[in-house]
């Protein structure tokens, strides 16, 4: 490829700032969705930074392929597994497991980690769909209110949604940064542990005020205390064990397996270590490997049941999900490619170096104010991913740290442009705007708040 020269650093903050501001336009005013949106802002942005026309092309197809060829699979294979997770009953029996572990009077706590695992393979809207008639059976026998079993739950699911793969949109931040994946997988299990406790601590202080719980019958929700007095009480393990599950075993093998998989290929890779022995667990441990044998586990202990035809159609059924996270993923790396290629990259990372303010927090800026302009975390994610990856590339940053900025920053304060907003309240059944803006919006701005007082920590202390 012809390096082309730019005119000027103010050319190239041009094109970026066209670029990006033509991106948000285009997502939020337009019928374009984002991935055509970003290969838009990655052809202008380059052109515009003083790039010939040709090598834009070469930058955008070379960006996308480099950044799929180290994930896509993984995203294939793992919405695979969570679809047959869903449908098993799984996912009830991890909760049944974590209510047994934690004990009565502790049910918020149980949901919460349910969620926390949960979320790993499964996006956190599903994982709520699927576990919050479990989080209703608990507020109807327990009478502890709705709001804080399920807003537990939801952090916990939001938790590891944004912060751990293989989950789409952290794993896709992963391969755009170049980060192993093994400590990407375990530095977002130490993030998102912080977020989920915060959640809970708040969580047990709004069911206090919001105190609703299910009807008697099961139809609506009440909030009158004569009525919930006289709620009919059921037995916590019939509410759980309403249908046939798998055992826990067989329920946490999919998704436990593959991250031991990839975390002792990141330790014996560290080690660097030779023998053929290590060389196969290293092979194993490959993220592409590893989720695949987690998917072949999940289908031979999950639905041995189902035949043939029934459990391809439940994969398929997953992979419709994941084909444009996977367009949307490899777009983001054109963008960032073409950042890297117009010099613009290393331009703004020069600029940060001479200014007072601490690089890490760049991607974490990005994702926030990308976040609350669109809504969708996965989206900010990527974004803010495919913007600061190149600038940071020749900083003194942590990789993994500058990864978990762009995840983490993409959990402020959702609200009424989220899907998850509405997926929460609704099954919840809260209607009131102030009150949805409490169980939702509250919640996941906390956990920002927590993740970024972590990150900046844990970057002073290992960065």
């Amino acid at each position: 490829m012809t390096q082309p020269i730019p005119v000027s650093g103010s050319q190239m903050i041009i094109g970026l700032i066209i670029g990006i501001a033509l991106l948000v336009f285009l997502i939020l005013r337009t019928k374009i969705h984002p991935f055509i949106a970003l290969i838009i802002a990655a052809s202008l942005t380059g052109i515009i930074g003083g790039m010939n026309p040709p090598d834009v092309v070469k930058s955008i197809t070379n960006g996308f392929g480099s950044t799929l060829s180290s994930i896509g699979i993984v995203i294939g294979f793992g919405v695979m597994m969570g679809r047959i997770l869903e449908v098993s009953g799984a996912a009830e029996r991890m909760a049944s497991t974590f209510l047994k572990l934690f004990g009565k009077n502790h049910e918020e706590w149980a949901m919460a980690f349910t969620g926390y695992v949960v979320s790993i393979p499964i996006f956190c809207d599903s994982g709520f769909v699927i576990l919050s008639p479990i989080a209703k059976a608990l507020s109807k026998t327990t009478k502890k209110s709705v709001v804080t079993i399920g807003v537990a739950l939801a952090v916990g699911l939001v938790a590891t949604h944004h912060a751990v793969p293989p989950t789409p949109g952290p794993l896709g931040v992963a391969g755009i940064f170049h980060v192993d994946i093994g400590i990407m997988i375990l530095w977002g299990l130490i993030f998102a542990l912080p977020v989920t406790i915060v959640g809970i601590i708040y969580a047990q202080w709004l069911g206090k005020r919001i105190y609703q719980i299910p009807t008697s019958d099961g139809t609506g929700w009440t909030r009158d205390t004569k009525e919930i007095n006289e709620a009919i009480a059921t037995d916590e393990a019939v509410a759980i064990e309403g249908r046939s599950m798998p055992s826990a075993f067989a329920s946490f093998a999919p998704i436990v397996v593959p991250i031991i998989l990839i975390l002792l290929n990141t330790v014996l890779s560290a080690l660097n270590l030779k023998s053929v022995l290590v060389s196969y667990l290293i092979f194993l441990g490959n993220p592409v490997i590893a989720v695949g044998i987690g998917l072949i586990i999940a289908i031979y202990t999950l639905v041995p049941n189902l035949t043939n035809k029934e459990v391809i159609k439940l994969m398929e059924e997953g992979v419709s999900s994941a084909g444009i996270i996977i367009l949307v993923t490899g777009a983001g790396g054109s963008l960032g490619q073409v950042l890297r290629d117009s010099g613009a990259g290393n331009y703004i990372a020069q600029l940060i170096a001479s200014s007072r303010i601490p690089a890490i927090l760049l991607p974490f800026i990005v994702a926030t104010l990308v976040r609350l302009v669109q809504g969708s975390g996965t989206v900010a994610m990527i974004t803010s991913a495919s913007i600061t990856a190149p600038i940071l590339a020749n900083m003194n940053v942590s990789p993994v740290f500058a990864a978990q900025a762009a995840t983490l920053g993409a959990m402020v304060f959702s609200y009424f442009n989220d899907s998850f907003f509405w997926v929460v309240n609704r099954l919840l059944g809260i209607e009131d705007v102030k009150e949805q803006i409490m169980t939702w919006s509250i919640p996941t701005t906390l956990g920002w708040l927590t993740s970024l007082v972590m990150l900046l920590l844990a970057n002073a202390i290992f960065g």
